[in-house]
């Protein structure tokens, strides 16, 4: 076998440039091989993060954390905290998609093996599924206002009662989201760039006229940033909690941050993603984070109590303009998250199992579809269910991030041989044992049951009233929990009985 380190490859056709045998058809397509042109720029993935940062789940689960019983400044310093983590993990699961130009399923085959790769792939595809129904579901709310505001009479009648947990209004506001999305996503990536480019922007100048107004109906000495939910903690007993807080972030995203890389191969260069990212994490998360503290606390002298949902904050305003703007806004916020986030991730995800019977639109779809069947609206509605969503999601996405940095960054030593990644050659790089590498597999198994059993056990012990020790802040840590078992494992099984041979650099 030839070791020599494949260039990118820059074509979009499943062939390579080479005399080597062209890619198998049971593992590539259009979507799967290495990407033809890397065109995006910084401010490309810039607008990318904006989209996913600017929704009414991030709204709604940062507003979740003055429930832990954190002061502002506290949930500030934590949301920030949180997301120079995420800035972190994301450059470095950025690059071997960056430098391959493949997307997420497809590198892994370099760590799990060319079949071995539809386990993380369909469990990634899996939680995107529960997020996608997630954040519909909080932007058909939006409309469900509009509706309600316009004809009062007519969506009254279909409001009063529920099916499955949903009213006739609630299912036709979803539809109306789910079918938007769906329009969006249909026309490809490069359609998508150009909504995100606009989309961001556009929800952040909303954004900033909201907290304006609140602002100024409150009068800036009205505002106090003491806005506990919860029972009020000395400095001592907020740092455990203010950790837990940096992990829930760090948790929320967590999807978007695994798969990554089906965004990264468009980068014309590494360096362009990560200033991309320096943009659209720490910058902009800051500035997100304290448009949400300042709005959030703005609510209190203007309405009362504390409002963390920004749908019910518009809702409150009660004038047309307001809720026909505020409403549009968030819809068109959550059609960016949902698309970059969950659409586009089992796009690819599940268009791996099968590259010739499944194409990325065909994954997508899937997940649409998925999205209904799992009823989001009777689990995803206080922030007790916000906190337990997180950590479960968290506990299976942090073995499958720690084994593909384990994978690329030390055993690898970041080198890969793109043919190998499309060929079932028993003899390829990648085929190991039958196409699996069996040490990332029972990493995987080894690391994703005690991070999954951090989330359950304690709260079922409770439950169960088997124990009267609460131990269920352990479930924040899940994500943690779970990358460095996934990573420590597979380094163990590796250098206990290597399987991933690294190509040779090739000579200048």
């Amino acid at each position: 076998m030839t070791e020599h380190l494949e260039a990118p490859a820059r074509r979009a056709e499943p062939t390579p440039s080479d005399d080597r045998p062209p890619y198998d058809p049971s593992l590539t397509n259009e979507d799967l091989a290495p990407v033809e042109r890397q065109s995006w720029s910084s401010y490309n993935i810039f607008a990318f993060w904006m989209s996913d940062v600017h929704s009414v789940g991030g709204y709604v689960t940062a507003g979740s954390l003055f429930a832990l019983g954190l002061a502002s400044w506290q949930v500030l310093f934590a949301l920030v905290a949180g997301i120079l983590i995420v800035h972190v993990f994301c450059n470095l699961v950025a690059k071997p998609s960056q430098v391959t130009g493949v997307p997420y399923p497809v590198i892994n085959r370099a760590v799990f093996g060319v079949r071995g790769a539809n386990i993380p792939a369909v469990i990634r595809g899996a939680i995107a599924i529960a997020w996608y129904g997630v954040q519909t579901y909080l932007a058909s709310q939006s409309l469900l206002i509009i509706f309600m505001k316009f004809w009062p009479e007519w969506s009254a009648s279909l409001n009063d009662t529920t099916i499955f947990g949903l009213s006739p209004l609630g299912y036709l506001c979803y539809a109306i989201l789910w079918v938007a999305q769906a329009a969006v996503f249909w026309r490809g990536m490069e359609s998508i760039r150009r909504f995100i480019d606009w989309a961001g922007p556009a929800v952040y100048v909303v954004m900033i006229v909201l907290a304006g107004y609140l602002v100024s109906r409150a009068g800036w000495e009205n505002i106090s940033f003491n806005l506990s939910q919860g029972d009020s903690l000395d400095f001592g007993a907020s740092l455990p909690v203010m950790l837990s807080a940096i992990a829930l972030v760090v948790s929320y995203f967590s999807g978007p941050m695994l798969n990554f890389g089906d965004f990264a191969r468009y980068g014309r260069s590494f360096t362009a993603v990560k200033r991309g990212n320096l943009l659209g994490l720490p910058v902009n998360f800051l500035f997100f984070s304290l448009l949400t503290v300042i709005t959030a606390s703005a609510t209190v002298p203007v309405f009362g109590e504390l409002i963390t949902d920004p749908i019910h904050t518009v809702e409150r305003i009660d004038t047309t303009f307001a809720i026909v703007l505020g409403g549009l806004t968030f819809v068109i916020a959550t059609i960016g998250i949902n698309i970059v986030a969950n659409f586009i991730s089992p796009a690819f995800d599940f268009s791996n199992v099968s590259p010739q019977k499944i194409s990325w639109r065909a994954g997508g779809m899937i997940a649409a579809v998925g999205s209904v069947l799992l009823t989001p609206w009777n689990w995803y509605s206080d922030p007790d269910a916000i906190h337990y969503t997180l950590g479960l999601l968290g506990a299976l996405i942090g073995p499958l991030f720690g084994i593909l940095i384990a994978g690329y960054y030390v055993i690898s030593h970041q080198r890969v041989d793109v043919h190998a990644l499309f060929t079932r050659d028993p003899e390829a790089r990648y085929w190991f044992r039958g196409g699996v590498n069996p040490n990332a597999l029972w990493a995987t198994v080894a690391s994703g049951v005690p991070a999954v059993a951090s989330v359950l056990v304690p709260k079922l012990l409770l439950d169960l009233d088997l124990t009267t020790a609460d131990l269920t802040e352990i479930s924040d840590y899940s994500w943690f929990i779970g990358c460095a078992l996934g990573f420590a494992t597979f380094m163990a099984l590796e250098r206990r009985s290597p399987r991933i041979v690294p190509p040779e650099v090739p000579a200048p």
